[in-house]
């Protein structure tokens, strides 16, 4: 069976996560780590391991990109494009022949079409899986609603487009308006335009403002960005928030500014046949969908690479590969708000 590798980096605060690979740097200022990364030769890190019950070998690792989330975006790009590269070469020098693209690390790379091909080696987003997982939650969520709104930001990215041509194209989906929002305001139209064509009972609305979620039901957030761009203001009473994002783009100050609303984590996966032995920022038996994908593709021994836009061809594979692997998990999550379990949710009927 191939091994992988899944990529991660340092996030929001990055003292924190470096923490999780060696503790007493949590004593260290994040922006003092992050002069020390941009200066200084500091080299991928393995951050831990996953094995599978029924087999002997490690199935893989968690590989830690020496660039924190706010450089991700600022940092000049072949600088990061540099880093990233040296951390596939260490993945694949550990063993990997899948690796697999988390976090920031997706989008600054293109969705992986920017790195360098290597022989032997596929890469994947995992954004195919995270959109599987993310219509899938959409469906649980608007349950018991009538007719109602959902709110798509980051619409025409990777993971939002595949998000909305599923959501478009499942006809048991009882919705009354489907809000599209991104920059690209070419992509936008087409793909508000395809959304229309598959639901013609459904108004579908597109904008490039944050404001136009005001109305939603459900705002579901796949935008990248290392700052909380949905707060409180945006949000109409009671409206639901499936938040994908990793560094987390919904503010954290909803919970006591806005009580009425209700935060779910979004794109985590149920893997509690496995066992991960590395601290991701989540609680035992989850896992982000993006390392699930990656994970998948080796089980599976898919050895086409997944960059670019999630296809729903690829999003149906994974599908078909996570039922085939079920008892080790890969199914959504019982949901979480803000990494924590919450008695909201419960309340909510989400579990």
């Amino acid at each position: 069976m191939p091994k992988f590798a899944f990529l991660v980096h340092p996030r929001a605060d990055v003292s924190q996560d470096l923490a999780r690979v060696w503790s007493p740097l949590a004593a260290v200022p994040s922006r003092a780590l992050e002069w020390g990364m941009r200066h200084l030769p500091v080299p991928p890190l393995a951050l831990g391991t996953v094995t599978r019950p029924d087999e002997p070998d490690v199935a893989g690792w968690i590989v830690v990109v020496p660039v924190g989330a706010r450089q991700m975006l600022t940092e000049d790009r072949r600088w990061v494009l540099g880093r990233i590269e040296k951390t596939v070469d260490f993945a694949q020098n550990l063993g990997a022949e899948v690796v697999g693209l988390g976090a920031l690390t997706a989008p600054v790379t293109g969705g992986g079409r920017l790195l360098r091909g290597r022989p032997g080696m596929t890469v994947t987003n995992g954004n195919a899986f995270t959109a599987q997982l993310t219509a899938r939650a959409v469906r649980r969520l608007v349950a018991g609603m009538d007719r109602p709104h959902v709110a798509v930001l980051g619409a025409t990215g990777s993971v939002g487009s595949c998000v909305v041509r599923m959501l478009a194209g499942d006809p048991d989906l009882d919705l009354g308006a489907l809000t599209l929002v991104a920059r690209r305001r070419h992509r936008l139209a087409e793909l508000a335009a395809g959304a229309r064509s598959a639901r013609p009972d459904v108004v579908v609305h597109e904008a490039c403002e944050i404001e136009a979620v005001r109305d939603a039901d459900l705002v579901v957030v796949l935008t990248s960005s290392t700052d909380a761009l949905l707060r409180a203001e945006h949000l109409k009473p009671g409206a639901v928030v499936l938040d994908d994002t990793q560094p987390r783009n919904t503010d954290p100050a909803l919970v006591t500014q806005r009580p009425d609303v209700t935060v779910v984590d979004g794109g985590l996966a149920d893997v509690s046949g496995l066992d991960v032995r590395a601290d991701i920022g989540l609680p035992p038996g989850y896992a982000y969908a993006c390392l699930c994908e990656t994970m998948l593709m080796a089980f599976d021994g898919c050895t086409t690479p997944a960059v670019g836009d999630a296809t729903l061809e690829h999003a149906r594979r994974m599908q078909r590969a996570a039922d085939r692997f079920g008892h080790l998990g890969f199914g959504l999550a019982a949901p979480l708000s803000f990494g924590r379990p919450s008695p909201e949710l419960d309340l909510a009927g989400l579990t």
